[in-house]
Formats: structure tokens, C-alpha cells, sequence
């Protein structure tokens, strides 16, 4: 038997799992992914370019979803014991933030990203660019064995 998850559990989960997989078209329609951070903030969901160290300076899921805004969301749950996996998927229209906005939204979500990660106590929130990924949430599918396999915490 397998389910899917509960509606409840997935909104628990999309404010506390702490790192998920952005997946985003390059032009030649091949995928890029990568791990991001994310907090969850008026039904959507939201991901810096912070402070980290970068490769290049405009990291192309940037350049990628400024050209396509669809994107793929991927929070999942690996055990040796496969009674306990899960994951969810999120399909996802993106739209590129600029921090100097004052829009409440950007705002909450913002202080959102702050709450939920320390690390932006010592890593700045946005880097020099001030850019950060709001994504609206088109659709969920997600997958589970059974309703004990939820019984993991971030």
C-alpha cells in the first residue's frame, strides 16, 4: 500500500525540512539542480541567493529561470529502512525578487527565511545582487509507503 501524503504533514514539512533539490531549465531544455534553502511564507515559498561564496556571480538558476519560469521542488526522505522514505514534489511558477522592494510579501518572507535558518545571523540574507526566488506553488505530488514513514523529523 502505498499513499500519499497528507495535506497537513506536507505543510509541516514545507515549513521545517530544511534543504530541498531546485530543479530549472537551461536553454537547451536539459535540467539544472540544485540544493537550496527555502521557508514557507503566504502560500509560497521562498529561496535567497545569500552570502555564500559563489561560482559565478549570477548563479544560473537565476539566468535559467529569468528565461522560463517553471521549476521542480524536490523535499524527500532516505532511510535504510524503506517503510520510513517519502518524498514530495512540487511543481512551481518562479519570479525573481529584488530586496530593495518594499512589498509586505518580500518582507515576510524575508524574515521567514531569518527565523527559520541561524546561519543568517553570521551569512548575509541576500548577497550583493539583493535577489531572491519567491515560488507559487502549482501543484503537489508526493509519495509515501505508509503513514509511518512521516515519522521523521528535520
Amino acid at each position: 500500500m502505498t499513499l500519499q501524503i497528507p495535506d497537513e504533514r506536507v505543510s509541516e514539512l514545507l515549513e521545517s525540512w530544511p534543504v530541498a533539490r531546485l530543479a530549472t531549465l537551461r536553454p537547451d531544455g536539459a535540467p539544472h539542480q540544485v540544493p537550496i534553502v527555502f521557508a514557507h511564507s503566504d502560500s509560497k515559498l521562498w529561496s535567497p541567493i545569500d552570502g555564500k561564496p559563489k561560482r559565478d556571480a549570477l548563479p544560473r538558476r537565476i539566468e535559467n529561470l529569468r528565461r522560463d519560469p517553471r521549476a521542480s521542488l524536490l523535499l524527500d526522505h532516505y532511510d535504510a529502512d524503506w517503510q520510513r522514505l517519502w518524498w514530495i514534489r512540487l511543481e512551481l511558477e518562479a519570479r525573481i525578487r529584488e530586496t530593495h522592494s518594499a512589498a509586505q510579501d518580500l518582507r515576510r518572507g524575508l524574515d521567514a527565511l531569518r527565523a527559520k535558518y541561524p546561519q543568517y545571523r553570521d551569512t548575509a540574507l541576500v548577497d550583493d545582487l539583493g535577489l531572491v526566488i519567491e515560488l507559487r506553488i502549482e501543484r503537489i505530488t508526493s509519495w509515501c509507503p505508509g503513514p509511518h514513514a512521516l515519522q521523521v523529523a528535520p
